[in-house]
């Protein structure tokens, strides 16, 4: 475990990310089971999903919070303490600070929905303010999003690749050497409720 000595978000955030790909289920699970209940902000999730199956990726990760989950809407617009999870098959964008997009624009790392488009996209939009976890997967999608998150001055967070059950995305996000914290699991969730507290 460790933590950067820029860890600090030089402004507060006004939206978290998360990617994840294999093992994302209990990951997400672990990590908005710890995210407070008065949460300030939406939560955006790139989790990568079968093309062609209905998922239940919703109702699943609902039982792990208190905060509103559901699968993202073209247009729809964007709530505090609601988590929006990307839909199978199309990648999820941010089209301006209040509102969200669905792509089917062409894979992404191999993998629609993915992370890079996701994190790429909430920077036009909210430029530092931004906090962008990648968890567990076995791909690199996220490094590039991660890279573009810290160039415009947003806060990165990556699980711990020791403590990951793939380690192939945290590897490549810790690769960048962008990564703000590398955390344990466990230790997400409460690093960001005490990033969005901070004046």
């Amino acid at each position: 475990m460790s933590d950067s000595p820029h860890g600090e978000a030089p402004e507060r955030a006004e939206v978290v990310l998360v990617a994840a790909s294999a093992g994302g289920i209990g990951a997400l699970t672990a990590l908005l089971g710890g995210l407070s209940a008065s949460l300030p902000v939406p939560v955006l999730a790139a989790q990568h999903l079968r093309r062609s199956r209905e998922t239940a990726i919703a109702s699943i990760l609902s039982r792990a919070t208190p905060l509103e989950v559901k699968l993202a809407e073209h247009g729809e617009s964007l709530r505090a303490g609601t988590v929006y999870v990307a839909p199978p098959d199309h990648h999820l964008c941010v089209r301006s600070p209040k509102e969200l997009s669905l792509s089917k624009a062409g894979p992404v790392n191999f993998t629609r929905p993915a992370a890079d488009p996701l994190f790429e996209s909430a920077v036009r939009a909210f430029g530092p303010r931004i906090i962008a976890c990648v968890l567990t997967g076995t791909d690199s999608d996220g490094a590039l999003g991660v890279a573009e998150v810290k160039a415009h001055g947003g806060t990165v967070i990556v699980q711990d690749p020791a403590s990951a059950e793939f380690r192939g995305m945290p590897k490549a996000a810790v690769d960048t050497g962008f990564a703000d914290f590398v955390l344990d699991l466990a230790d997400i969730a409460p690093t960001i409720n005490r990033l969005l507290r901070a004046p």
